[in-house]
């Protein structure tokens, strides 16, 4: 299922590319997307120790905005994320789709979204599954509470217009 919409917001996509989004706004997202995934990463590791792929994919996510790291590389670190999250169990699985959607921010803004969601995922599915709702609620008040207040409007707006494609896991 896909995390992008058909129409893309322009608050999410860059000035340079015809949106409204400041360059500043764009790597603070990615910062809040890494997060996310920084938040729930050990669900990986602590599975598959000797693969470091998600954990590549958020220090280059962070490399990019420093200015140290192409936005290429940056996207091709989230595709070897993405790519560790094959034929594995939940929520690990999650964990790896997580950090390559944080990665990702960095060729696509909107992509912030997907990292938190399967961050959520993952903590939900990390869980009993009598507690998966109550993993979910705080992973989710944990990131809002990580939020930069320059662009919280705008994350919990897009929250709004996107739960539904990204598994309801931003309703309350």
């Amino acid at each position: 299922m896909p995390i992008l919409p058909k129409e893309r917001d322009p608050r999410l996509i860059t000035v340079r590319r015809g949106g409204t989004l400041t360059d500043e706004d764009h790597r603070l997202l990615a910062d809040w997307a890494l997060g996310c995934a920084q938040h729930v990463l050990p669900l990986f590791e602590d599975r598959q120790s000797d693969d470091g792929r998600p954990r590549e994919a958020i220090d280059a996510g962070r490399a990019w905005i420093r200015g140290e790291l192409r936005m290429g590389d940056a996207r091709r670190a989230a595709f070897r994320a993405n790519a560790a999250a094959r034929e594995i169990p939940d929520p690990a699985k999650f964990a790896a789709l997580s950090a390559g959607q944080a990665a990702a921010v960095a060729h696509v803004a909107a992509h912030d979204l997907g990292a938190a969601a399967y961050a959520i995922r993952a903590a939900g599915a990390s869980v009993p599954a009598d507690d998966a709702a109550r993993a979910r609620a705080e992973e989710r008040e944990w990131q809002r509470a990580q939020l930069p207040a320059v662009v919280r409007d705008l994350v919990l707006d897009d929250q709004r217009h996107r739960s539904a494609i990204c598994w309801d896991v931003f309703d309350d």
